[in-house]
């Protein structure tokens, strides 16, 4: 009925979250002053921050779809809870306060300062490139379903026979983005991949560097025709080096203007020709070189960054809605997927 054996030594010592919680408590350090501002003066105490960034944490390295099972898990697994804090017999957060106390982190810009705390222990390691990067772009489909987009002029119908799934027949009628909105998300926007259907989603960006392939920019936008160039200029205005880098990018970003743009910002443009349809704006000047090629090659790594954060990070259809909350959740996964990239560096050194 009673265990003398303390929760630290119930878990392995070769266990990889150890590496994982030693770098998100040198993380969450830096951000102990900001977290000091998110404390109500008075009231009931609420779920300490710190709690909190773990517990979330574990959310997207487990692939939890929800809080509920998340709070699930807390209550049985011993190695959840030394992660997060708690003692064997501390008792579990109820869901809906867990999900209330989240939501207050998006004042604070906290995945922000996460991401940056942590691709600082990438760079005090070593292991980020200073000159040569690698940009793209990926849909985020939204938490709404095709029925939810309406039109804008009309008023909605309560008469139907199943308003919580209304019958909705769009044969013949033209839908856009200008016309049409989601009554569930009205931030997301109906977009497609080419081959693909289309869907109501957002646009997630990543920037990686070529060294390792940490991502060192993550950005949610609208999606539209735009989103990814503009996203791409915006990330690489925060490169921060007084030195001339090179920009990796698929075949999607080879216009005039993208082009133009990024010499502007001091940045090779190592962009794959498009030449299906049209003339590349890549001519001998940038291919001719090594380095054009090395980028070519290196492009392809930030698909991994992609693929995890679909597959591991619960991102490739988001249980949020509006472009805070997607774009909070898009930054921290990113976040973790750094975390485990660089314990699985600092693991092979």
């Amino acid at each position: 009925m009673f265990s003398y054996v303390a929760l630290e030594d119930r878990i392995p010592a070769d266990h990889p979250l150890r590496p994982m919680r030693a770098m998100v408590d040198e993380a969450l350090k830096e951000l102990s002053p900001r977290f000091s501002k998110l404390y109500a003066a008075s009231g009931r105490p609420s779920i300490p921050p710190e709690r909190l960034l773990r517990a979330l944490l574990l959310q997207v390295l487990y692939t939890i779809r929800s809080e509920r099972m998340l709070m699930e898990q807390l209550e049985y697994n011993l190695l959840f809870r030394w992660f997060v804090g708690l003692g064997i017999d501390d008792a579990v957060w109820v869901p809906t306060v867990f999900t209330k106390n989240r939501d207050r982190l998006l004042e604070g810009d906290v995945a922000e300062a996460f991401f940056a705390a942590v691709l600082a222990q990438g760079q005090e390691h070593g292991l980020l490139s200073s000159e040569h990067f690698t940009v793209d772009g990926t849909l985020i489909e939204a938490w709404a379903s095709q029925k939810s987009f309406q039109r804008k002029d009309r008023p909605r119908d309560d008469q139907d026979d199943d308003p919580g799934n209304p019958t909705v027949n769009f044969r013949g009628e033209r839908r856009s983005n200008e016309t049409h909105a989601s009554t569930t998300d009205p931030e997301a926007r109906l977009a497609r991949k080419k081959g693909r259907t289309s869907q109501l989603a957002y646009m997630g960006h990543l920037l990686t560097e070529n060294r390792n392939g940490l991502i060192v920019s993550a950005l949610l936008t609208e999606a539209d025709g735009y989103a990814e160039r503009l996203a791409a200029l915006e990330m690489i205005e925060g490169v921060e080096t007084k030195r001339r880098i090179t920009l990796g990018a698929d075949k999607g970003y080879d216009t005039a203007d993208f082009v133009a743009e990024c010499r502007k910002r001091n940045a090779t443009p190592h962009v794959a020709q498009n030449t299906t349809n049209r003339s590349t704006r890549i001519d001998g000047r940038t291919s001719r070189h090594e380095g054009y090629e090395i980028s070519q090659r290196k492009r392809k790594r930030i698909e991994e960054c992609f693929g995890w954060m679909k597959t591991v990070g619960l991102m490739r259809k988001t249980r949020h809605k509006g472009t805070d909350r997607v774009g909070w959740m898009f930054v921290f996964t990113a976040a973790a997927y750094n975390l485990v990239r660089i314990r699985n560096l600092a693991a092979a050194t």
